[in-house]
């Protein structure tokens, strides 16, 4: 007896994951806007952090439909934790460094992430999918741009909201992300041109060091 899934049983379940993600990052975004308005008044830069996060849930709202994506369910509970548990992060804390020092690392570090994302277009999902290869942009320089952006805009909020929560929260979403990356690439790395991309494009996050 075979143990391959049918194919249309397949498609179904990949459209079921692909809307059922949509939901969840809507409505944990909608929770993440009711916790972070309220400490605007004193902590504007935290808007940042609501700008980044909403940026990924509009563009997982506006990503091009693939067949070629990962099946495989630790692949999937890997992507969503690294994309739903920085929506669990709350303001909070005495600052660690200043406003202006914490909100330009976020400034800069959303400029990365905004970079990528125009970079590519509807290419964009949570578990690791073939969308196409894109080469453009700052994918000239480091292979995962967008999560590089992340981090930083990550350790700017940290900085603004130094709570235990706020840690914990952003260090597991970070392991889960370079758990994501490998996932990502392993399902990639069959694309002769994301394999040739690879030779190119030495580093994952951060040129010189990984």
């Amino acid at each position: 007896m075979s143990g391959e899934i049918d194919p249309a049983l397949e498609r179904k379940l990949l459209i079921v994951l692909d809307y059922g993600e949509r939901l969840v990052l809507v409505l944990l975004f909608a929770g993440l806007v009711v916790r972070m308005v309220p400490s605007l008044d004193t902590h504007p830069i935290n808007a940042l952090a609501l700008i980044a996060d909403g940026l990924v849930v509009a563009f997982v709202l506006v990503r091009r439909r693939t067949d070629n994506v990962t099946t495989h369910a630790g692949d999937w509970m890997i992507a969503l934790a690294a994309s739903l548990l920085p929506l669990l992060i709350k303001p909070g804390g005495s600052e660690i460094a200043p406003q202006v020092v914490a909100g330009a690392l976020m400034f800069v570090g959303l400029l990365i992430t905004l970079w990528a994302k125009l970079s590519l277009r509807r290419s964009f999902g949570i578990a690791a999918a073939n969308r196409g290869v894109v080469e453009t942009g700052p994918y000239r320089l480091v292979r995962h741009p967008m999560y590089a952006g992340y981090v930083v805009v990550h350790i700017g909020f940290m900085l603004a909201n130094p709570l235990l929560w706020n840690l914990a929260i952003l260090v597991a979403a970070f392991m889960c992300q370079i758990v994501r990356i490998f996932a990502e690439e392993r399902l990639l790395s069959q694309d002769p041109v994301y394999a040739a991309m690879m030779q190119r494009v030495k580093f994952r996050l951060l040129p010189g060091v990984f």
